[in-house]
């Protein structure tokens, strides 16, 4: 949620350190891995305008469009001959790094690095052209502690890192409560311990934290420790909907390979509904990918709760990407930014109409 905006000097002093870590849904380390692979193409298959598409994505559920898409050829299938080269980040600085470097083309990511990216560079290096899931964000709280919303002051709640996207939107439902923290130090009415996704299950269970306000399937490995869920996020959105995970460009490579990122957000579309179409195949296929790329699946009580929160649609929900902007204002830890122009929807608006599909709306933040 977290949005990178022009600074004040004291603000840039406290701030700075954190919004490189202005995060993905998932704050899982820096690290990117090139998967040293490249997607089957079929023989004869014609190519598009470029040779191959670096795309970039998380081994995690709320990336699961690309997991499968990959996994099941659903997006090769849509480029014919020309290459998918994918890579797997575990946080949102680096794949907001590796596309303006030119590392990767195209990117699944959260609001927050969007965001942070696109302010960050004036508008020049990125664009959102999709959307890909909403939802998957729980506060889960130890129930010998906390048994009523009211019982979260005082005591001590995780997120996974200052200014990311879990965090503002704890801060910002702290603040509707009435209560008050610095953003800062984390420190008020309730402590905010900024955690690694990684270490938040032992700290749980060390009793170091009294809950967290995470994204899955951490939320459901808190539960599988006999954490309860307390509040899900989406219930405090408009229609329970709320961006948490947005597909971007580099825009010079949306500029001179248009029908390659087209292809790709067709493959988007198509996988979607393929996931939506055939749940429980789509939620093992996500699985053995996360295997193939942690070397870990994820166990049922685990995948199956995180699974059933996320929503896989295409809409990029550009009004809560606004919204989210909003409480990171709200929360103190940002100036208003100017996102205008961070959306360019007409090419999938293009391979929706194509589908059949109802159209999206940039709500007023569009290239037009």
């Amino acid at each position: 949620m977290s949005a990178a905006r022009p600074l004040t000097a004291l603000r840039t002093l406290a701030v700075t350190a954190a919004l490189p870590l202005l995060l993905t849904a998932c704050g899982y380390g820096s690290q990117s891995t090139d998967d040293g692979k490249q997607s089957q193409v079929a023989a004869g298959a014609k190519k598009l305008s470029a040779d191959e598409v670096k795309i970039g994505y998380f081994p995690n559920l709320t990336h699961a469009t690309a997991l499968v898409g990959v996994q099941e050829g659903l997006l090769q299938k849509e480029l014919g001959g020309t290459t998918i080269k994918p890579s797997t980040f575990n946080a949102g600085p680096s794949e907001i790094e590796a596309l303006n470097a030119g590392s990767i083309d195209i990117g699944w990511i959260g609001p927050s690095p969007a965001i942070n990216g696109y302010t960050k560079s004036n508008g020049r290096n990125l664009r959102i052209i999709g959307g890909s899931t909403s939802g998957g964000v729980k506060l889960v709280v130890n129930p010998d502690r906390i048994k009523s919303l009211q019982d979260v002051k005082g005591k001590k709640i995780a997120t996974p890192q200052h200014g990311n996207t879990q965090d503002v939107a704890f801060l910002n439902w702290v603040k509707d409560q009435g209560w008050k923290v610095d953003a800062a130090s984390g420190r008020g009415d309730v402590s905010v311990v900024r955690t690694d996704n990684k270490v938040t299950p032992d700290a749980y269970k060390s009793g170091s934290i009294d809950g967290a306000w995470v994204p899955e399937p951490t939320a459901s490995k808190l539960v599988s420790e006999g954490g309860k869920v307390l509040l899900d996020e989406s219930t405090l959105w408009p229609d329970k909907k709320f961006v948490i995970t947005n597909i971007i460009v580099r825009q010079e490579f949306l500029k001179q390979h248009p029908d390659v990122v087209e292809a790709v957000l067709r493959g988007s579309v198509r996988t979607n509904a393929w996931i939506n179409a055939h749940p429980d195949r789509a939620k093992a296929s996500a699985n053995k990918a996360l295997e193939t790329l942690s070397g870990k699946a994820l166990p049922a009580d685990v995948l199956d709760p995180a699974w059933k929160s996320i929503t896989f649609l295409d809409d990029p929900l550009a009004s809560t990407l606004r919204t989210e902007a909003d409480h990171a204002v709200k929360a103190g830890l940002l100036e208003k930014p100017d996102l205008k122009g961070i959306y360019d929807l007409a090419p999938l608006n293009k391979v929706l109409r194509a589908e059949g599909k109802e159209e999206v709306d940039d709500a007023g933040l569009g290239t037009e």
